[in-house]
């Protein structure tokens, strides 16, 4: 049984000193989403808290293409974010598709609830396509 190993990104090195304080054992790198070039393949990632409506427009499909990168053929990426953040949900996935990302689940809520054109949140569920 192979146990499950955890990590983390972020450009701030505050961030990951708080993270490294606070949950000592993982990985965790500083570091530009956009430009993340690991030898590792990962079977999940997540981007939660808005991370995604946070980047500069110009880095949104460079992040996303680097989360294909670093997904194994088999993995999934969850990403969540808001409504009227300035990025808008068919943009996102239109910028997922083109970086090699397709949809296998669509969610309003992390605790599952269905997406609906009026859903406020998203969670996409992922996989290269």
């Amino acid at each position: 049984r192979q146990r499950a190993r955890g990590g983390g990104v972020d450009v701030d090195p505050v961030l990951i000193a708080a993270a490294e304080a606070d949950h000592p054992g993982p990985r965790w790198l500083v570091g530009d989403l956009a430009e993340l070039d690991l030898p590792d393949r990962f079977d999940g990632i997540v981007c939660a808290g808005n991370v995604m409506a946070f980047l500069a427009p110009s880095t949104r499909r460079p992040v996303l293409e680097r989360f294909a990168a670093h997904l194994a053929d088999d993995g999934r990426v969850a990403i969540g974010f808001g409504a009227g953040r300035g990025y808008e949900f068919d943009d996102f996935l239109a910028d997922a598709r083109a970086a090699g990302l397709v949809p296998d689940l669509l969610l309003s809520t992390w605790d599952l609830r269905p997406f609906t054109p009026g859903s406020e949140f998203l969670v996409a569920v992922l996989r290269k396509g």
